[in-house]
């Protein structure tokens, strides 16, 4: 079966036939040393979990700037992604608007340490899954979408495949947007921390062909221009990568849309690699 007929198939009972899905979703508590405190998240398993001893890949899926925790596990997309691809599905709760950094100018905000090493181990240890980066992915739409792409490159050791939807992938342009000189320092201060944390100017960190990448973003969106700049920087440097782009906007309509394509592409690597083991 080709990946366009799998989305299909896929959009069909995502439309037609929801109520055979089985997805159990856990509304967890997690503890952050990094920041002294306690950090809801939302696992969803697949509806084999409880029948079976087996281990399962793992999708962490951000939220955007203002979301929490809650946003994916409110959309049926999540569990049907959990039951269709047989997945565990992590939402994590990365802030109000922390964009998935360790800030350097506040110590409350230090979501980066948080995904990418505190809610991970949380994880592996707590659920059934293959505790190595070839059986972890990670999506998010929008700020959530830089957080994906940012902790993926900056630790290859841990993802083995990571997407971006809406990603705002070059902070530079929005300088005044979204909270973000709140946890970087303004830009006019503290250009090069600006410079430095921008996904689009962290390829140099990639390993060739250490991870599987997608990046999807809508033509009338206002990331378009920093995600297309960012799918040419790839393309440049010869960095294999899958980049989608179609009318759509900034908004659910979209994303809802983009994480089947998004699911598709993860399945297709733990097919390739965790499931053939």
């Amino acid at each position: 079966m080709t990946r366009i007929d799998q989305f299909f198939l896929f959009f069909f009972l995502s439309t037609t036939c929801s109520t055979v899905f089985g997805a159990k979703t856990d509304t967890v508590f997690t503890h952050s040393d990094a920041m002294n405190k306690s950090i809801k998240a939302v696992v969803i398993v697949p509806d084999t979990y409880s029948q079976t001893d087996r281990s399962y890949p793992v999708l962490y899926l951000l939220h955007g700037y203002s979301g929490s925790y809650a946003d994916w596990g409110r959309s049926p997309e999540a569990g049907l992604i959990a039951d269709t691809h047989q997945m565990i599905v992590v939402c994590p709760d990365g802030g109000f608007g922390s964009w998935y950094f360790d800030s350097p100018v506040d110590s409350s905000f230090r979501y980066e340490t948080y995904i990418a090493k505190e809610l991970i181990e949380w994880i592996d240890k707590n659920y059934r899954t293959h505790p190595v980066r070839e059986g972890r992915a990670i999506t998010g739409l929008s700020m959530g979408g830089h957080g994906a792409l940012y902790l993926a490159f900056r630790h290859q050791d841990v993802f083995g495949a990571c997407g971006s939807m809406s990603g705002g992938v070059d902070i530079r342009p929005f300088p005044q947007n979204w909270d973000i000189a709140k946890r970087l320092g303004t830009q006019r201060e503290f250009p090069r921390r600006w410079e430095e944390n921008s996904v689009i100017n962290q390829l140099h960190l990639l390993t060739p062909n250490s991870l599987k990448i997608i990046i999807d973003c809508g033509t009338e969106d206002f990331f378009y221009e920093v995600n297309e700049k960012l799918h040419e920087k790839l393309m440049y440097q010869n960095i294999p990568h899958d980049f989608i782009s179609r009318p759509g906007q900034h908004d659910w309509n979209y994303w809802r849309n983009a994480i089947k394509f998004q699911a598709l592409f993860f399945d297709e690597y733990f097919n390739s690699i965790i499931r053939r083991k």
